[in-house]
């Protein structure tokens, strides 16, 4: 409301400025009278003003933009460009000078040469700064550089819901530093007011997570804006800001999970993660379970793990809310995950004493 405020002021001083110009131009010269120089002076003023007004809130607008991707544009980027324009201009001037000899039409053909030299010679430098750098660099300083970009990771509004980020943060297993974009925050913001309870409540823990990890010292997280607007899909948002950062993604959404593989995002899924460090069990082993309900089929009980993984223990309805100790018949690997088959140990062990004692015991004839 200040800005808007103080550009108004502005515009206004320049119009007033300007409307005086003309009311003494227009006295001078045409000599109109009192009445007419008010009303033309009128009309003047609030056209200019309005004019004046948009002109300058569509500067502000501009030169907000361009701060936008001076901040998101890497210092080899810029050189780059402004190497190749400069080189692009030289290469233009010396190739267009056969045609300004010419008279007429060759003056707008050196004038185009020159303007695409420029243009090509920007886009390469651009694009080709970093191999341009390595011939000044050595190879092992290029490297860590390299290293450096490639260790923004933008976090997803699914993966700060999800909040196992901030332990995987604290295990030093995800290096460099977190991005989060201002739009990933109006989401959370958006499902923290919704009148749903619970989407409310993961909007709220959203949000806490996010001040929890910025207040952490061992984590790396920044709040970035982008210039985005036009785009109104969070996911479309992410997968530029991801193209333009050069920058890997962190989510646990399937399907921008997909769509960023197929346009060469390197994407961090944690849910990927948790399976791949669950704990592996193979036939035969023993381990220790708490059969917490009944299993689907007759005479299963049912337990987990600590990383959820799910363990079906045979002939155990009867042993719901007791620890047991158990050994792995057979591992099956579905689409939901691991389920862990098993029966009980303490059992088998029991009945091979038992056949040993009737084994061993005679035969006693009670009546003689």
């Amino acid at each position: 409301m200040t800005k808007k405020l103080i550009i108004s002021k502005g515009a206004f001083l320049v119009t007033f400025i300007m409307t005086g110009f003309l009311t003494y131009f227009l006295k001078m010269f045409f000599k109109l009278e009192l009445y007419e120089l008010l009303i033309s002076g009128t009309l003047f003023f609030i056209l200019s003003f309005v004019g004046m007004n948009r002109f300058l809130l569509w500067m502000k607008e501009g030169v907000k933009r361009l701060n936008k991707i001076l901040e998101n544009t890497s210092i080899e980027v810029i050189l780059g460009g402004a190497a190749g324009l400069i080189l692009g201009g030289i290469v233009g001037i010396l190739s267009s000078f056969p045609f300004s000899l010419f008279k007429g039409i060759g003056n707008y053909i050196t004038l185009f040469v020159f303007l695409l030299s420029g243009y090509t010679g920007f886009k390469i430098g651009s694009r080709r700064a970093h191999d341009v750098i390595k011939l000044f660099y050595p190879s092992g300083d290029i490297k860590q550089k390299t290293l450096n970009n490639k260790m923004f990771k933008i976090l997803d509004t699914s993966a700060i819901i999800d909040g196992r980020i901030y332990d995987v943060c604290l295990t030093n297993f995800v290096d460099g530093t977190l991005l989060v974009p201002t739009f990933v925050i109006a989401e959370l913001q958006h499902i923290a007011d919704s009148s749903d309870a619970v989407r409310r409540n993961k909007g709220r823990r959203g949000l806490d997570l996010l001040a929890k990890m910025q207040k952490h010292e061992k984590i790396k997280i920044d709040i970035i804006e982008t210039d985005f607007e036009e785009e109104k899909d969070v996911d479309t948002r992410l997968i530029q800001l991801c193209k333009r950062l050069d920058a890997a993604i962190i989510t646990n959404d399937y399907n921008l999970n997909k769509v960023a593989e197929l346009q060469g995002i390197k994407v961090l899924n944690i849910n990927e993660l948790a399976n791949a460090v669950k704990l592996i069990v193979y036939p035969g082993e023993s381990m220790h379970i708490t059969v917490i309900k009944e299993g689907k089929e007759e005479g299963q009980g049912v337990g987990y793990l600590e990383d959820g993984t799910m363990v079906v223990v045979e002939d155990a309805q009867y042993d719901i809310g007791h620890e047991l100790e158990v050994v792995v018949t057979s591992v099956f690997q579905t689409a939901a995950g691991r389920m862990i088959f098993t029966r009980k140990m303490k059992e088998d062990s029991l009945s091979e004493g038992l056949d040993y004692v009737i084994g061993e015991t005679e035969e006693v004839n009670l009546y003689g």
